[in-house]
């Protein structure tokens, strides 16, 4: 160290060194300048605010991290480098270690209660759809559930079990979409197998066209259930067909014995009276006076006239038989055309395929049911064609029929799976929306409107705009589903009072 000169010198020097070398005038260039003047190392000043900044911003999750914590501030208040390094160490040293029982810091950040314990209701909610195959989802499930249930919830640890839970979900997810499209494949090809054995039923054809369309994509339960009860229709059918079959067949068995023992009757009769006559002509031929022929004459004609009763009664009871497998014959054929119409009459419009007015109470009973228990809103909507009856007479029945399916068609389209659509009757039709208010349902039917302006209904080669007037009605607590329909029905004639082509609320 320079011991001639004073502080105050070498700091003049210092300035002056600074200037020479064109150094910017920071504490650090001063304070090496300074040291090489007054021939000391020139070691870095030790950055204490900095690392009191560091220290507080680490938050403790236990006791072993406090102590650590505790040393650091110790270690930087003596300017100690080695301190500071060890205490730092054991503070990350500690975090890695498993811990049985999280302790949660007060001051660290903690989740609302009503949050957390939302979120471990969808977390419960959730897991059933994503199976049980993978066991480390439950593993981490528990741990969060755990978690979010402690009187303070700890953030940090929350999201760090949530990290890896979103993972695993993200396989399992997957995993699930996976099987479900497996099983819709291997559930096509059943179906089709099925139709394939059986091409001649065409009733059967008809319940598997209506399965594969059931179970095309977007599967929802509600296409799922209506399938169900379209296809217990045609059960119902089935069995009395087939209950009325054997019935038929039994009674075809009975009359065909009858008609074989009616036969052994008449061979018998025939084979006697042949052997009537054959012993009349022998005594003829013995005859030797006229008076002893009046007596075989009276024998062979009674004889005569019994076998004619006897086969004019043989005739008559064929006949009968034969009448009764006729009208068996046609009973059955009715009932296989009952049954032929039964998946698509039962509760469908033949002409568009929505519900028809059966399945549409049946729908509305439904959706009713379930706006009382989960206490969500309903809204329906009743929608008419405007100048129907205009179009039917310019263009023709056919093309009337056409412009119903269309917008059947395009309703279909805008709708949502859980919606339900419905042909009310002629140029009518119903939209239950469930949980839908009744502001949410005007604009569900304004855009049903703009969608339809664009899809142009073609007549052969003519573009016809195709447009319908709307009430919506919202289903009030005590409400049944007709007055809802009435209530909706006043707005649409409200609606086309007031020009057509509107949407007007009940």
């Amino acid at each position: 160290m320079n011991e001639l000169k004073q502080p105050s010198e070498i700091a003049r020097e210092a300035l002056k060194l600074l200037a020479m070398r064109h150094l910017p005038p920071t504490p650090a260039n001063f304070q090496a300048c300074y040291n090489e003047i007054a021939q000391l190392p020139n070691v870095a000043q030790f950055p204490e605010s900095p690392l009191r900044q560091i220290a507080a911003g680490l938050k403790a999750r236990d006791d072993a991290q406090l102590r650590h914590l505790e040393n650091l501030d110790a270690a930087i208040g003596r300017r100690s480098w080695h301190g500071v390094q060890e205490a730092l160490l054991g503070f990350i040293a500690a975090a890695a270690k498993p811990r049985e029982c999280i302790e949660v810091n007060v001051a660290a950040p903690a989740l609302p209660g009503e949050f957390a314990s939302r979120l471990a209701s969808f977390v419960e909610s959730v897991l059933p759809a994503l199976g049980e195959e993978n066991e480390r989802l439950g593993e981490l499930s528990a741990a969060l559930l755990q978690v979010l249930r402690q009187p303070v919830v700890d953030v940090e640890a929350a999201l760090g079990i949530l990290k890896g839970l979103s993972h695993q979900a993200t396989f399992a997810a997957e995993e699930q979409v996976e099987i479900k499209a497996s099983l819709l494949n291997l559930l096509h090809l059943i179906i089709e197998n099925i139709g394939e054995l059986s091409l001649d039923d065409s009733w059967l054809k008809g319940q598997v066209d209506g399965l594969l369309a059931a179970v095309s994509p977007p599967l929802t339960l509600r296409h799922l259930d209506e399938m169900e009860r379209r296809l217990r229709d045609v059960m119902i059918k089935q069995s009395e067909a087939k209950n009325r079959s054997i019935e038929a067949q039994e009674e075809m068995r009975q009359m065909l014995a009858a008609f074989i023992e009616r036969l052994a009757t008449i061979n018998e009769s025939s084979a006697h009276f042949q052997g009537q006559i054959e012993d009349s002509t022998r005594k003829i031929e013995k005859i030797s006076r006229l008076e002893d022929l009046a007596p075989l004459l009276r024998e062979v004609v009674d004889a005569t006239r019994a076998m004619a009763e006897e086969t004019s009664l043989s005739r008559q009871q064929l006949e009968a038989l034969q009448d009764k497998v006729l009208k068996t014959e046609a009973e059955l054929v009715q009932l296989h055309l009952e049954l032929d119409n039964a998946s698509a009459l039962a509760r469908h419009d033949p002409l568009t395929d929505a519900l028809n007015r059966k399945g549409l109470d049946e729908a509305l009973a439904r959706e009713i049911a379930t706006y009382r228990r989960k206490d969500t809103p309903l809204s329906l909507c009743l929608l008419d064609i405007d100048n129907f009856k205009r179009l039917n007479d310019r263009l023709g029945h056919e093309a009337g029929d056409a412009a119903l399916v269309h917008l059947a068609d395009v309703a279909r389209r805008c709708m949502r799976p859980t919606d339900t659509l419905a042909r009310y009757g002629g140029e009518e039709f119903v939209i239950l929306m469930p949980d839908t208010t009744l502001e949410n349902g005007m604009e569900a039917m304004t855009r049903l409107q703009r969608e339809l302006t664009k899809a142009f209904f073609l007549s052969g080669k003519e573009k016809v705009l195709i447009t319908f007037s709307a009430g919506v009605a919202q289903l009030g607590p005590e409400e049944s589903g007709g007055d809802a329909i009435k209530r909706a029905d006043q707005a649409m004639y409200l609606a086309k009072r007031a020009g057509k082509n509107r949407v007007m609320s009940a």
